[in-house]
């Protein structure tokens, strides 16, 4: 419960700021923070925006001008809690907060809205408690990231809100697959996502647009052009007149609205919304507007010509409007007095609570189990039936057994529908699921990734293929800093699995060939899956699409058509973190996974009298250590066998592991198994000199011989 006499505790200067024009400038000038406001003191300049009257409701009216002030006090409370050390950082949206109210204001409160960091009219329109958005601000735990991340880098579902990472460009591809499950359920939602004029030359906001369009998916692109990307001006930024133009290249409807009139955004917008609604389409709208502060505080606007400041201060979007209700009898000095009276009580009583609550005390249990969403992660029962299956039909069995289980399932890559893949492991899915649920997808990984982010945030499931595991680098961001950090940033699963067909032998070149799992295995709050077997890989594959968080699931293109074995018919899971101990034996450990076990068992077979223990570890997050310390502890002795290039590789990780945890046991140093320190070679020869496969054995007899 709110104290709602807390206020008293605190000398606010909110209150005089608002009661004369004299004192608001004195204001400014003891905290010396620079406004737009300071360029309204004289009434003359005030209504520089045209508003067209309209047949509006006068509640609507107050409604809008509620909306637009509250976040001004709040930000202006924020700026002296700033200077005070109580806060860290501030993003200011001084001057901005029209775009933010009237395009909230316009959609209703079940769409979702995928705001930046200045923003903070999206949260207080939605009527987020201010408390939270104080803690929050503050690091504190009742704050919607406990501590973890600061500012508006946050989501939260209980009000349709998706915050935004600083790399800005990956919001605009979520929002794409927020908008695809809406159009999917036949929803009749918009989805609206906010970037500014500097996030348009990133390469996500081609691709979002672009897959926008070609799939017609309901969402609201909101360019807030302000001038400047922290000290770049437009013409810096971009070379055409208007960025509502780029919309024309991806076939969209394009609009420009004045940012900082509220009524023509809301009246705009809410016709906009209105009609995609009704016809599922993408819109580009560019509002002009203007940063009247830094990028954030600490940059400042020295930068920024003088008159060009004193311009926009007189468009001011909250003195405008204020302004122009005032000529319109709706308000007066008694209601705008209470008003504001209001809106400071509340932000002092909430800020207290915030300043009232603990610091977080650090609790690494709690830090560690918040990485990755809980999921049962067990065996379900396996068919007696079996069929002889290649590894490439088990994997598509496993996919298409999936789509079975979960009809929220959608799958997306480039050219698996009608073609069926490049391996064909989609072939026939089509007439089966519907193009609906297997999609080709546009070139643009980042953004098939980011949608399948988006997916997940709207209750579905996303499995896309990478058509070669190369090819992730153009979605490593999302992968990394969106997918993986989500459920540890603000408890967002990532319902996402992403097929990997990787590995060389196939005399493939340096851009189709890579085993890149130690991209991955490094990122907390990804899993990372890499089968041997047929079997393994149908169960392996379910189990991942299952999980709810994110998952590489690695599939070596040299074993798709060259290994098979009997596989249960029926649909089963296998678990993460299980190793397969392929063969038993007290001479020495031979740890693998992928393409390399079956190196080492034809080695050992062409070496009958080796007696080894072959570990298969089928996952490599989570990595099954238990059974890799119980087998080391037997033999004395361990070789890794990787086919990924040596240093940084896994099994750099799991030789440490071993001298850490089973140095007394050792009767030997561990030793590592892997291909050159060089990109992989197309030329056959040059591959296969690339490749450990030949060097295993004599590496093998060796530690034998230590």
């Amino acid at each position: 419960m709110i104290n709602t006499n807390v206020q008293k505790h605190y000398i606010d200067f909110n209150i005089v700021f608002y009661i004369s024009s004299s004192l608001i400038e004195a204001f400014y000038i003891i905290f010396d923070i620079v406004t737009p406001c300071k360029f309204m003191s004289n009434s003359k300049v005030f209504n520089k925006i045209k508003y067209k009257k309209g047949n509006y409701e006068k509640e609507l009216l107050l409604t809008l001008y509620k909306n637009l002030l509250k976040p001004r006090m709040i930000e202006e409370k924020m700026l002296v809690l700033l200077r005070q050390g109580k806060i860290s950082k501030w993003f200011s949206g001084i001057g901005q907060e029209a775009i933010s109210v009237g395009v909230t204001m316009a959609l209703n409160s079940n769409e979702y809205i995928l705001p930046m960091h200045r923003n903070l009219g999206v949260f207080t329109t939605r009527n987020i408690p201010l408390y939270r958005l104080f803690a929050q601000w503050q690091g504190k735990a009742s704050g919607f990231t406990k501590g973890r991340d600061r500012s508006f880098h946050f989501g939260t579902q209980q009000y349709n809100i998706v915050g935004m990472i600083s790399h800005l460009g990956p919001q605009l591809g979520v929002a794409d697959g927020i908008a695809l499950a809406s159009k999917l359920k036949n929803n009749k939602e918009v989805t609206a996502v906010f970037t500014g004029e500097g996030g348009t030359s990133e390469g996500d906001f081609h691709e979002a647009l672009n897959v926008a369009s070609v799939w017609q998916l309901p969402v609201l692109f909101c360019v807030e052009n302000n001038g400047y990307g922290l000290s770049t001006p437009t013409k810096e930024q971009y070379n055409c007149k208007n960025i509502a133009d780029k919309g024309v290249g991806y076939g969209m409807e394009s609009h420009i609205i004045d940012g900082n009139n509220i009524l023509k955004i809301y009246k705009k917008v809410s016709k906009i919304a209105m009609s995609i609604r009704e016809n599922p389409r993408p819109v580009l709208i560019e509002f002009k507007t203007f940063r009247m502060r830094g990028h954030e505080e600490a940059s400042g606007t020295k930068y920024v010509p003088e008159d060009l400041l004193e311009t926009w201060g007189k468009r001011d979007p909250v003195v405008n409007f204020e302004t122009f209700l005032r000529e319109e009898g709706l308000l007066n000095e008694n209601i705008e007095t209470k008003i504001k009276s209001d809106f400071i009580n509340e932000i002092n009583e909430h800020l207290e609570v915030s300043f009232n609550e603990s610091e977080i005390t650090p609790i690494e249990t709690i830090e560690l189990d918040d990485v990755y969403k809980s999921f049962d992660n067990q065996t379900t029962k396996k068919s007696t039936n079996t069929q002889e299956l290649r590894f490439i039909d088990a994997i598509s069995e496993g996919l298409k057994q999936s789509m079975e289980t979960h009809n929220n399932l959608v799958l997306m890559g480039q050219d698996i529908a009608d073609y069926g893949g490049v391996f064909k492991v989609t072939d026939g899915f089509v007439k089966q699921f519907g193009k609906d649920r297997v999609r080709n997808t546009p070139i643009c990984e980042s953004a098939i990734i980011e949608t399948g982010m988006g997916l997940s945030i709207a209750g579905m499931k996303a499995v896309v293929e990478m058509q070669f595991a190369d090819f992730a680098s153009s979605g490593f961001n999302p992968i990394v800093n969106y997918l993986a950090k989500s459920f540890y940033r603000w408890g967002q699963k990532a319902d996402v699995v992403i097929r990997m067909p990787c590995g060389g032998g196939i005399a493939a070149g340096p851009f189709h060939s890579q085993t890149n799992e130690a991209w991955f295995t490094k990122t907390p709050g990804l899993k990372v899956v890499y089968p041997a077997f047929p079997a393994d890989a149908k169960g392996l594959l379910a189990n991942a699409i299952n999980d709810p968080n994110p998952v590489l699931f690695f599939e070596h293109k040299g074993l798709y058509r060259t290994i098979r074995e009997d596989v249960p018919t029926s649909y089963y899971t296998t678990p993460f973190g299980k190793a397969s101990i392929l063969k038993s034996g007290n001479d020495v450990t031979v740890i693998s996974y992928g393409a390399a076990v079956h190196w080492a068992l034809e080695t050992l077979t062409n070496n009958p009298e080796i007696d080894a223990d072959v570990i298969d570890l089928r996952t490599l997050k989570p990595l099954d250590v238990a059974t890799i310390y119980a087998s080391v502890k037997k033999t004395g002795k361990a070789i890794i066998l990787q086919e990924d290039s040596l240093f940084g590789g896994v099994a750099s990780d799991i030789s440490a592991l071993i001298m850490e945890h089973c140095f007394e046991y050792l009767d030997a140093p561990v030793k590592r198994v892997a291909s050159m320190e060089t990109p992989i070679p197309f030329a056959k020869q040059l591959e296969t000199q690339y490749l450990p496969k030949t060097k295993f054995e004599k590496a093998l007899k060796a530690l034998l011989s230590y």
